[in-house]
């Protein structure tokens, strides 16, 4: 029988201690491990929140910038304000009722990813 466990998400990025800010300081992810194959070496590691969870790579050919992530939640009120309330000086993100019925808060990280964060609000989405 197949059986498909989870997806992850690789997104590159340019500057560890950019996505750190933006991954674990403003979003609230944490990380659960990085991987180098020496001290000098490119990071790879994971950051998570909750189900959500994101392979981040400084590795060259691991992901493009401009890649998008989508994540269904629940919660997208309370976490907009919890983004507004932090007053990060590189994004403010807006939330937004879309016609199909979803509400949405659009993200895009230092590297140039673009995250979004989705609660359906109609039935059948």
């Amino acid at each position: 029988m197949i059986s498909f466990e989870r997806t992850v998400p690789v997104l590159r990025m340019f500057s560890l201690e950019k996505a750190k800010e933006f991954y674990l300081d403003f979003l609230g992810f944490k990380i659960d491990w990085e991987h180098r194959f020496e001290e000098d070496a490119p990071v790879y590691m994971q950051v998570s929140r909750s189900n959500a969870m994101l392979h981040l790579s400084e590795h060259f050919g691991d992901g493009t910038p401009g890649a998008a992530a989508y994540f269904y939640m629940k919660g997208i009120e309370e976490f907009h304000r919890e983004l507004s309330e932090k007053n990060y000086r590189h994004a403010r993100p807006g939330i937004h009722r879309q016609t199909w019925g979803m509400i949405e808060v659009m993200i895009d990280d230092p590297s140039g990813n673009k995250l979004r964060f989705g609660e359906p609000k109609l039935q059948g989405v």
